[in-house]
């Protein structure tokens, strides 16, 4: 149900909690400790919360080699944990989290966190809208890269061509006024530029739909221009009946068995047709205040049913980068952005700091939730953060807040 509008006059309440190692110093204050609370403030997201993760050799002085890689297999990744929220009315006047210290820092090593499990509630409940580092959540449209990285690695196995015809695999699928399947290859699918037209246009990412009947309303629409990038979910609705159609398992198992399970993402999972999210996790709001907690995956699919946490995320796109999920001539593929105009590679998107610096990443975005995970062409310094809400009202804040992590020394690791 819709919350009520007067919390909103409530003075906000910002808790900013840091992990740190007990035998580190105490580290200075991360520039994005003062970012993260304006999610809350201007952003008006009930809560907010981000996880940056920095391989330990990418601090070293500037012109000092890296280890070599195996040293570097040693060597523990540094995180850093923050997170804001709105009050409740059971807040005390500081806002302060009562069971853990209001305190910032850096930390190193495996991740630890509150195994606490789900509650229940409206934003004006207890501990409603606070995030731990722990939770599950929807990842929205970062299930993107998930299966563009599946795909790739079907191609570098000869299973599948990028330029094959969709047609080829899905015989039928695609027959419009102005697209064929017969000429529409899976490279446009994996770049958006194949002119299909998104289908949540209808749904607004509330109506669960089956792949074929998705499709479907999205050819009841007139196409793009085909050639041209054009964002659209249905394209990847596609690609997972591919994925389906060449392996012989679903996209969620055939990711499973190649992403998830190999790089121990034991937080990440395709729900199916489960509606519920594991534990532990928070509550999730639209932007009008109804709680979607619970949620029908299907409304997004291939395009966007995953769910993860904050670590298994940053985990994802480091390894992905570094080289561990795809072979050097199709990470490359999935890295250029020519066919779609310097817009999108395959399933992940440049964006360009005011500092200079390039991240690579996605955002995730669907009912009750926003993703955004970025991280160096290199891989060593990745950052996600996420609030429960599927809109931020100050748009300019998300850039803001990248280049708070990343450009903090200068335009190194584009």
């Amino acid at each position: 149900m819709p919350i009520p509008r007067t919390l909103l006059a409530v003075p906000l309440a910002v808790t900013l909690i840091g992990l740190t190692s007990a035998s580190a110093p105490l580290a200075a204050k991360p520039a994005t400790d003062a970012t993260l609370p304006l999610l809350v403030t201007r952003g008006k997201a009930p809560a907010a919360a981000l996880l940056a993760r920095e391989a330990p050799w990418s601090t070293t002085e500037p012109g000092a080699p890296d280890p070599p890689p195996g040293q570097r297999a040693t060597q523990r990744p540094h995180w850093h944990f923050a997170q804001a929220k709105q009050p409740t009315a059971d807040d005390t006047s500081t806002g302060a989290d009562r069971n853990q210290a209001p305190a910032t820092g850096t930390g190193s090593g495996a991740d630890t966190g509150s195994s606490t499990g789900a509650h229940t509630g409206t934003r004006n409940t207890k501990d409603a809208t606070r995030i731990r580092r722990t939770d599950h959540f929807r990842a929205g449209s970062i299930t993107k890269t998930f299966i563009a990285t599946v795909l790739l690695q079907l191609a570098a196995e000869h299973r599948l061509s990028l330029s094959d015809p969709v047609e080829l695999h899905l015989p039928g699928l695609i027959r419009g006024k102005s697209l064929d399947g017969r000429s529409l290859t899976l490279r446009a699918l994996l770049t958006h530029t194949s002119g299909l037209a998104d289908y949540t246009t209808d749904t607004k990412g509330l109506v669960p739909l089956t792949p074929t009947e998705a499709v479907r309303t999205a050819l009841a629409h007139p196409a793009t221009t085909p050639g041209r990038w054009s964002y659209s979910n249905t394209n990847y609705v596609v690609l997972g009946m591919v994925i389906k159609q060449v392996t012989g398992r679903s996209y969620a198992a055939e990711t499973q068995r190649r992403v998830i399970t190999p790089l121990g993402l034991s937080g990440t999972s395709f729900p199916g047709t489960r509606t519920t999210l594991p534990a532990p996790h928070g509550r999730a709001y639209t932007s009008e205040g109804q709680d979607v907690t619970a949620l029908d995956p299907g409304v997004a699919g291939a395009a966007g049913e995953l769910i993860s946490t904050l670590a298994d995320l940053n985990r994802f796109y480091a390894a992905l980068l570094t080289g561990r999920l795809l072979p050097a001539l199709q990470l490359r593929q999935m890295l250029n952005t020519r066919t779609a105009e310097g817009h999108y590679g395959m399933g992940l998107y440049p964006q360009k700091l005011p500092c200079g610096t390039t991240v690579w990443g996605h955002t995730g975005r669907i009912a009750g939730s926003y993703v955004r995970t970025a991280a160096t062409r290199d891989g060593d310094r990745v950052l996600t953060f996420r609030v429960n809400t599927d809109e931020l009202a100050d748009p300019a804040l998300e850039p803001a807040l990248l280049a708070a992590e990343f450009c903090d020394s200068g335009p190194s690791g584009s």
